[in-house]
């Protein structure tokens, strides 16, 4: 956990590799539970005996519960004192370049991007990169935008 003490030091860490979560299992419950959530119920997610016989061989999670993990990733990998709010402001750049299936291990890496001062804290841009144990490509790739209120 890279744990930054004053504004001062984020802005110094652009460029820098931050580390990574620990890793944590997407289960097919998960998957099923984020599809009755969401009404996104695509059989490659839930139909088990159909996603079995897909292109993937077996069930896969949804790009968006992905995307939904990285608050809680993130937060295993670095958090600035003092912050007494993080607001999601946005995201720049999402990609899926592979498929995450169901029961997989994922982890999460971050770089940030970019900082930049804003009244009453900072706006900061963070490359987050999840990837699947054993996988050879990234499950997803994008800058979250948050702002930070100090």
């Amino acid at each position: 956990m890279r744990v930054f003490t004053a504004p001062t030091e984020v802005s110094a860490a652009v460029g820098v590799p931050l580390g990574h979560s620990g890793w944590r299992v997407v289960e097919q419950a998960q998957v099923d539970a984020f599809a009755e959530a969401t009404g996104d119920r695509q059989w490659i997610h839930v139909d088990l005996a159909r996603a079995a016989a897909g292109p993937f061989g077996r069930p896969i999670a949804h790009g968006y519960l992905v995307l939904g993990l990285l608050p809680a990733l993130t937060a295993e990998i670095y958090r600035v004192e003092g912050a007494r709010l993080a607001v999601n402001y946005g995201l720049d750049r999402v990609r899926f370049p592979a498929p995450l299936p169901a029961g997989s291990a994922v982890r999460a890496g971050a770089v940030l991007h970019s900082v930049d001062e804003v009244p009453g804290g900072l706006h900061v841009v963070t490359e987050v990169t999840v990837e699947r144990r054993g996988g050879d490509k990234p499950c997803c790739v994008a800058r979250t935008v948050t702002r930070l209120y100090l």
